[in-house]
């Protein structure tokens, strides 16, 4: 399963780079008191047929890795929109992140991320941050979190061409309460403005709903919101996104 989930990786890694321009990690972070390896990989699609075919795909897969004080989290997507005539939407990205405890309350995290958003104007975006994450409040239910970080970003967009590097702020709180073993929801919501013009920000708010359907199969719900005061050249301001699927976890 290892292999198979690395060479997964390798694939979504390889063919190009995000489907949001904001990435919740929080999400993607395994909550587990053992220590050793996690991941799960997983997949969505849906066909429509009415004046045109239209095919969407998206899979995701993430490994992590924990020890007592440290944790290393690696994740690809890849999501592609086609109506077998031209592409519509081809996107993934790739995320590292490294997370070290300093306390009960206290985390120090640092990460880099590569996307590529063509729909959006992006042939590049990567992005290299650091900062403390706090644990505001956990029980069996419920969590809290929170991080306020910097981060140092480098942009080319695609037409026009135009090459960007400025630092940001990387805010987030995230809270997910999970009243029994099998529903969960997680809702995390991002702020990043820059640090020079603040007007110049990006907001990003996820909601996940998800269901254990079996010991390693789940269904999950996801509603994303994103708002950029200063999109790439001819793009919207707000974008937002409705996705079901269901995921395997080892």
């Amino acid at each position: 399963m290892i292999r198979l989930l690395c060479l997964l990786l390798f694939l979504f890694v390889y063919t190009a780079a995000p489907c949001q321009l904001i990435v919740n990690v929080e999400n993607s972070r395994i909550q587990s008191d053992t220590t050793g390896w996690n991941g799960s990989v997983g997949t969505s699609f849906s066909f429509s047929k009415n004046v045109q075919q239209i095919l969407n795909i998206n899979a995701t897969a993430h490994l992590q890795y924990k020890t007592q004080k440290d944790l290393y989290l690696f994740l690809a997507n890849y999501n592609r929109l086609t109506n077998f005539q031209q592409q519509l939407l081809n996107n993934v990205f790739y995320h590292l992140r490294y997370n070290r405890k300093l306390g009960k309350v206290v985390r120090w995290e640092a990460f880099t991320q590569l996307q590529q958003n063509k729909i959006s104007n992006i042939d590049l975006r990567a992005l290299f941050g650091t900062g403390p994450r706090l644990k505001l409040h956990e029980d069996k239910k419920f969590r809290i979190y929170s991080g306020i970080l910097a981060m140092y970003e480098y942009e080319v967009d695609k037409d026009p061409h135009v090459i960007l590097g400025d630092i940001r702020s990387d805010n987030y709180v995230s809270f997910t309460f999970k009243p029994n073993a099998i529903f969960d929801v997680t809702s995390t919501t991002f702020y990043q403005p820059l640090f020079r013009q603040l007007n110049d920000f990006r907001i990003l708010n996820q909601v996940v709903f998800n269901i254990k359907a079996t010991k390693h199969f789940s269904i999950s719900t996801n509603w994303d919101y994103s708002y950029d005061s200063f999109p790439a050249a001819g793009t919207p301001n707000v974008n937002f996104t409705v996705t079901n699927g269901f995921s395997y976890n080892f």
